[in-house]
């Protein structure tokens, strides 16, 4: 089994910062890539950014110059610095990874978490 979590949502202060973590537990073997999206009222799921195994990462034109994904492979985790928030930014936040659960996987599986609720308002 495997199981992706995460945290550190809630509401935010238009210009304040918020940290999401994201866990993975269970069969983790090896991870991959990993990253966040997230989906407003009203729109569709979209990326906000991702990290690669080897660190290479990349960000939603909205995003970038106000968000860092980063991650910490000793922990499983994958990690969402949010700063200068703006009330476009309310939104469901999800974790996602490539991961090869078991030794005998030869491919790996996607994962999602199961969200968490930022909400940036006055």
């Amino acid at each position: 089994q495997v199981q992706l979590v995460e945290s550190g949502g809630g509401l935010a202060q238009p210009g304040g910062p918020l940290r999401l973590p994201c866990t993975a537990s269970g069969n983790t073997y090896a991870i991959y890539d990993m990253g966040w999206y997230r989906q407003a009222p009203g729109k569709q799921r979209e990326l906000v950014a991702t990290i690669a195994s080897g660190g290479n990462t990349n960000y939603a034109d909205s995003v970038k110059g106000r968000f860092t994904i980063s991650r910490d492979d000793a922990k499983n985790a994958v990690y969402l610095q949010m700063n200068n928030l703006k009330p476009e930014d309310t939104a469901i936040y999800y974790c996602n990874a490539d991961i090869r659960p078991r030794l005998r996987s030869y491919t790996p599986d996607n994962y999602w978490g199961q969200g968490t609720q930022v909400t940036v308002s006055s």
